[in-house]
């Protein structure tokens, strides 16, 4: 498939359910490679680009509230994102973050080629995200990141990727909101680690709210310079 028409095509033909808000969409083209995508401020500080690079491909480890953070702000400003071989997937959530679900695709099941779904995917949408990656052949990885770079797309791996330009990771997870033993959990501030190859190379970091107490993003109030942009922190190693 040199170009994807429609997700409902793609519905019928490779993937057990595409759900787009609440109803299949058309997909226009998308710009050539080495502009950038917007990402919300508050992560500028731990990318090489001033937003997510298009043709590069971005692996995220263990927290969906930093993928959800990554899609928000792209996804508001009139991108299409589509996630694949993440069954458990919670809207809600994604819509509390600040992703806009009508311009998200969700195939929970790709079937029995998610290898090609994918494919398809980048020929078309904007950020595509994909669970399951130890699923996924290191060859295969490869030729799906080539893919992103020469159609101009932001490949998301939910986990390890061979050939990812950047890894990024939550640490050091601290929920706010019980008090005294009491009460309800309210946030969670977490240092979000970057590192990779090439402009990713030198290791950054910044202390993050994932989620902050309205779902979204936010920097914890004790953080130093709370109402400025993140400092970078060096990270050792």
């Amino acid at each position: 498939m040199s170009a994807m028409a429609s997700l409902t095509a793609l519905s019928a033909s490779t993937a057990d359910g595409v759900f787009v808000g609440a109803q299949a969409v058309e997909v226009g083209g998308i710009p050539g490679a080495g502009r950038v995508l917007p990402t919300r401020t508050e992560l500028a500080a731990v990318l090489p680009w001033p937003g997510l690079r298009r043709g590069s491909t971005v692996a995220v480890h263990g927290s969906v509230s930093l993928l959800f953070a990554l899609l928000s702000e792209a996804t508001a400003n009139g991108s299409w994102a589509a996630v694949v071989g993440l069954p458990g997937i919670s809207l809600v959530a994604a819509a509390e973050a600040g992703v806009e679900l009508a311009r998200l695709a969700v195939v929970p099941r790709p079937g029995g080629d998610p290898v090609g779904v994918i494919a398809a995917l980048l020929d078309g949408v904007d950020l595509v995200v994909v669970g399951g990656t130890r699923q996924v052949a290191d060859s295969d990885a490869r030729r799906l990141s080539a893919r992103a770079r020469n159609r101009g797309s932001v490949l998301l791996p939910f986990g390890p990727w061979t050939g990812a330009e950047v890894q990024l990771r939550c640490v050091g997870a601290d929920w706010r909101g019980l008090g005294q033993g009491h009460g309800y959990l309210r946030e969670r501030a977490v240092t979000v680690r970057s590192g990779g190859r090439g402009a990713a190379s030198r290791p950054r970091s910044c202390r993050l709210l994932l989620p902050a107490r309205d779902g979204a993003i936010g920097v914890p109030a004790d953080e130093p310079g709370e109402s400025a942009r993140p400092q970078l922190r060096p990270v050792a190693g």
